[in-house]
């Protein structure tokens, strides 16, 4: 399944997930990275633009939205996705139905 595809000058950088976890970066349509991975992961790869490298990473995880997806260059991000919130949102609500299961049982 494909997440997204983002346009940087001439390149095309695409990233696909299957469901057994397997993430894959493609760039114009040939894998520069491919790792396995259910919460996210990082990869690392390198990037041509007018005949300059550049040393690229995208960061994949998970976030209140669902798929959380950012893109640096040279250390620099072009891309931050909002973070934070889904597990501290799970956390809440298995504390408090493990606190009302409790309290069901005292009462």
């Amino acid at each position: 399944m494909k997440y997204t595809t983002i346009y940087l000058d001439e390149n095309r950088i695409e990233i696909f997930n299957s469901l057994l976890g397997k993430e894959t970066i493609k760039v114009n349509g040939e894998i520069v990275s491919c790792k396995f991975s259910i919460t996210g992961t990082e990869h690392h790869f390198k990037l041509t633009e007018n005949e300059v490298e550049s040393d690229c990473k995208i960061i994949t995880g998970f976030g209140v939205n669902g798929v959380v997806i950012d893109f640096y260059k040279n250390d620099k991000p072009l891309i931050e996705s909002p973070k934070g919130g889904c597990f501290k949102i799970i956390l809440i609500v298995v504390l408090v139905v493990f606190s009302i299961r409790i309290l069901e049982r005292l009462f």
